[in-house]
């Protein structure tokens, strides 16, 4: 196929070819990975700049897509790419096979590192999904510094560049330019441009930015970063969203009010922190689902609610196929179950060729979790209706795996379908996803909310 890049293609290629590091924050179905490979074409066979390159992508990805979409297009027929992927032994010898182009998934980051030391070979690097690497703490993180110093061009790759906050730009810029625009540490970045939140006496939990610190980090680092929305520069079907309510029985409604007076009502709220916020969240989401883990971390069912609300919303699709994200592998599991005894064709989302069968139209319900399937995956050619069986906390992964079919290639109006369980923690992921601002503290306020509204009874 004959690439005809739009004007804001073209002006990437020229910006990624001309600077040797850059952060394409484009949106969702905007092309980054034809963009980022025609540079590399352009860098490697006319322009002699670059010799092995490396891209680090979620695993999904790194076994297909670039791939894929270097064989799409004819004028990358001579990048030779070479997925480093499987067991050691497998990658050591795919990265003994002569190639242009390495990618890796970036699980993978820190043993390549250490298996080349000193001998880095890689003069380009490219990090698809660059929030990846928003956490500092993160080994990722850690050994790819390590080597930036040997990395000539680096570009950068997202569509979400700060999903939970400007926080989390520190890393991602950082390993662009070293430092150069937002400090060479993070607490040095969080001192200049934010101010302690949510705290107790001893700890910080969350910070907020200083007036004018959005602006100021947009102009600090606006020469490196390219951002572009989507709905500037594409012309997309429409995208609905539909609010399924899941009513419990009574029988399930009593349990749930009594699992979630049990987990609540001994918590003292001023001794709530992130992490048993989290904790508390997730059975509360789990029990909503219809199943809890219990302390063998054996599934429960206790009701088939949602369940049963799920099968009906399929039989309302009338045949349609679905792509269906799931929060929790019990969630999967049961779907499996009640779904065998049915004539349709279901099938995990666990390789490339599931993804090939879905866009083929050979599945009718693809089953996947957000976390496998948000980033790069095209599955537009399958199908145009998303059911949220369960919904997690995470803005990013949200949207992201809404956009694997509302994006370029999409000829129909995509349905985004959630199965909300009144009266419990789904209404307030919900809420928090449809606000699109700090999920994280959306969490700690409702929960402490419930807490509250328990305590009152």
């Amino acid at each position: 196929m004959k690439f005809i890049p739009h004007p804001y293609q073209q002006y990437c290629i020229g910006r990624v070819i001309a600077d040797p590091a850059i952060g394409l924050f484009l949106d969702m179905g905007l092309g980054k990975t034809v963009i980022t490979l025609t540079a590399i074409n352009d860098l490697k066979y006319n322009r002699f700049q670059v010799s092995r390159v490396l891209i680090i992508a979620p695993k999904k990805v790194a076994e297909a897509t670039w791939t894929k979409e270097a064989e799409k297009w004819d004028h990358l027929s001579l990048l030779r790419i070479m997925p480093v992927l499987g067991s050691k032994q497998k990658r050591i010898r795919a990265l003994n096979t002569p190639a242009d182009v390495y990618v890796i998934n970036r699980e993978n980051v820190q043993w390549i590192v250490e298996y080349y030391r000193n001998a880095w070979p890689f003069d380009m690097v490219v990090i698809d999904e660059l929030t990846s690497f928003k956490s500092h703490k993160a080994k990722r993180f850690k050994a790819l510094s390590w080597v930036r110093k040997s990395i000539k061009r680096i570009v950068g790759l997202t569509g979400t560049p700060a999903p939970n906050g400007l926080l989390d730009l520190w890393s991602q810029v950082y390993l662009l330019d070293e430092g150069q625009r937002l400090g060479k540490r993070i607490t040095h970045y969080r001192e200049r441009y934010f101010d302690p939140d949510a705290r107790d006496r001893d700890h910080v939990f969350s910070y907020a930015p200083k007036t004018g610190a959005d602006e100021a980090i947009h102009r600090l680092i606006g020469d490196i970063c390219i951002s572009m929305s989507a709905k500037d520069y594409l012309q997309l079907p429409g995208l609905v969203e539909d609010i399924v309510p899941v009513a419990l029985d009574s029988k399930a409604a009593k349990a749930y009010a009594d699992f979630e007076k049990n987990l609540l009502v001994e918590i003292d709220d001023e001794l709530l922190d992130a992490g048993s916020a989290a904790v508390l969240s997730g059975k509360l989401l789990q029990m909503a689902n219809g199943a809890v883990y219990n302390e063998a971390k054996e599934p429960v069912e206790v009701h088939s609610c949602k369940l049963e609300v799920f099968q009906e919303t399929i039989e309302k699709l009338n045949g349609s196929p679905a792509l269906v994200f799931y929060n929790f592998k019990h969630d999967l599991s049961r779907i499996q179950a009640a779904m065998a005894k049915s004539d349709l064709k279901v099938r995990e989302l666990k390789t490339p060729r599931d993804a090939d069968d879905w866009n083929a139209g050979k599945i009718d319900l693809l089953l996947a979790h957000p976390a496998s399937a948000a980033y790069g995956l095209n599955l537009q050619e399958g199908g145009n209706h998303v059911i949220w069986f369960g919904l997690n906390w995470s803005l990013e992964l949200y949207q992201q795996a809404n956009k694997r079919l509302h994006r370029q290639g999409q000829k129909a109006t995509v349905f985004v379908h959630h199965l909300i369980t009144e009266g419990t923690r789904d209404e307030d992921v919900m809420e928090a996803l449809q606000k699109k601002g700090d999920v994280q503290d959306e969490l700690m306020r409702s929960l402490k909310a419930r807490i509250e509204r328990i305590k009152k009874r």
